[in-house]
């Protein structure tokens, strides 16, 4: 057995360091031939998907007499040699297609070019498209070019824990061999193109906020600390670009919106990576019901534009993207979810006392309960995390959020308690966050001293005073609604991946030990 017989069984594998010597000697061969062992540039007129695209549907007897001619570059992935004729696999990730060589047609140096090949090497080909005796398409090569060498053995395939961390720290390896994750990431581009367009064809400008902020705003989060060595100033990454956003709706802009990359200095999760991004969107003169039926708009629409239909895949269920979506308010799913549950039922009038919370929250696993004592919409909103957000599977808006949790929300008219927010979540996690926004600057004042107040007692979480922010409140805010969209977890839904990190190209990892 060789390199070029995947599959085989042989006696005794090979090292690694056997393989990367047997390499080096093939590209020294191709040195000897006089031929290059390198290429500045290669005019591919055709990849090898096109070709697919272009030729699929054309029998053999039409390819025969057309003849069509075809210069086109890809992977090697498969070597098949017999005698003075051989077969390759190439690859441009997408898809495959087989080159045939006959040693007649390329001539000695180019055919010892192929024999000397090892399985990813970049090569050129130059040939005709037709079908073998068997009905294959393929490209009967004249010419063949080596572009890159491929140092080191690719991977036959993915299997166990190890190989699954490989495919995030190796992505350019996952990409070689897995056309699959190709997928999700040309999946991904399409849903940013998407939303792109939806919103400008609505009026919304595409801006740009500072990455690098003096204050970490605009969510309730723990964030990354830097340093600006000439201004000699402590700098956060942004956790959120929101408060920069209004000020552009302070300053006349009425309808924004920023794609972002945000930090947060939290776990990882399947659900969670620290850098992360998120569409932030702000209509002026709007409100929370609003961006609501924007959002089903938006997302079922989306739907159907990636995947082809307003149903999708998802752990083994179907997602349904069509509007209306479920609406419940908070307290309702935690009562609804929690009636079947061995744990025991919540009634409405537990969540209505601290002590019932108390109580709930401590049979249902939240950590250390005890901490949000005098912290009723605290406690409210880390019950209905443990007890009904795994439950909502099908996109469904949760309303009616407590005051409390929601320091950049504008308050509801009839209730002060709670304010006009909705999160949406599917498939158990949460994809959005939208609110009517506060836009009374005392009123903010007095909600960023509370979060100072939290963060003093130990809430690293808690949002710090911006008193920039307050004062451009002062100059007047318009009525206005925002919302967060992750495309990460939207991605995931859409992609039926199940972990954040086959959605991030290059998702954060352990440095290797």
């Amino acid at each position: 057995m060789n390199e070029r017989e995947p599959g085989a069984a042989a006696e005794t594998a090979p090292s690694e360091s056997d393989l990367l010597r047997n390499r080096r000697e093939n590209l020294r061969r191709v040195g000897e031939l006089g031929l290059p062992t390198t290429a500045f540039r290669f005019p591919v007129d055709a990849t090898v998907s096109e070709i697919r695209e272009r030729y699929a549907g054309i029998d053999a007897e039409r390819l025969e007499s057309g003849k069509p001619a075809v210069v086109t570059a890809g992977r090697v992935l498969a070597l098949r040699t017999a005698g003075k004729a051989g077969f390759l696999d190439l690859s441009d990730g997408r898809t495959r297609v087989q080159v045939y060589l006959r040693r007649d047609a390329v001539g000695d140096a180019a055919f010892e070019l192929y024999r000397a090949l090892d399985l990813g090497d970049w090569i050129g080909v130059e040939g005709e498209v037709f079908r073998t005796r068997t009905g294959e398409l393929s490209v009967k090569a004249q010419r063949l070019s080596l572009l890159a060498k491929c140092w080191r053995p690719l991977p036959e395939k993915w299997h166990g824990l190890k190989d699954v961390e490989s495919r995030y720290r190796q992505r350019y390896l996952d990409l070689a061999v897995n056309p699959d994750s190709r997928a999700v990431f040309e999946r991904r581009a399409a849903i940013v193109r998407h939303i792109r367009a939806f919103l400008e064809a609505r009026g919304y400008l595409e801006v740009e906020t500072p990455m690098m902020q003096p204050i970490a705003g605009g969510a309730v989060a723990r964030p990354f600390v830097t340093h600006h060595n000439a201004l000699d100033l402590p700098l956060y990454l942004r956790i959120a670009p929101e408060l920069y956003l209004k000020r552009l709706v302070v300053g006349g802009m009425p309808r924004v919106y920023e794609i972002n990359r945000n930090f947060r200095n939290e776990g990882i999760s399947t659900q969670h990576n620290p850098e992360f991004t998120m569409l932030e969107f702000y209509q002026a003169y709007a409100e929370a019901k609003d961006l609501v039926q924007l959002t089903e708009e938006l997302l079922s629409g989306l739907a159907v534009a990636v995947t082809g239909s307003a149903q999708t895949p998802w752990s083994g269920a179907t997602l349904d993207w069509t509007p209306p979506f479920k609406r419940l308010t908070m307290r309702d799913a935690v009562v609804a979810f929690s009636k079947e549950d061995p744990r025991g039922e919540i009634r409405r009038e537990d969540l209505a006392r601290e002590e019932g919370l108390l109580a709930a929250a401590e049979r249902y696993e939240v950590d250390a309960p005890e901490r949000f004592r005098g912290r009723k919409g605290k406690l409210l909103a880390e019950v209905f995390e443990a007890v009904a957000e795994s439950h909502l599977v099908q996109p469904t808006f949760i309303e009616e959020f407590p005051t409390e949790v929601s320091p950049l929300s504008r308050q509801r008219p009839d209730d002060p308690e709670w304010v006009d927010r909705f999160e949406l979540y599917a498939g158990g996690m949460e994809i959005a966050n939208g609110f009517s926004e506060l836009n009374d600057p005392e009123e903010q004042a007095l909600r960023f001293r509370r979060q100072a107040e939290e963060r003093e007692r130990g809430d690293l979480e808690a949002t710090a005073y911006d008193a920039d922010y307050v004062e451009a409140l002062e100059y007047g805010l318009p009525p206005t609604a925002g919302e967060g969209l992750g495309i990460d977890r939207l991605t995931m839904l859409l992609t039926d991946s199940h972990s954040i990190r086959d959605v991030i190209l290059f998702p954060l990892m352990r440095p290797r030990t």
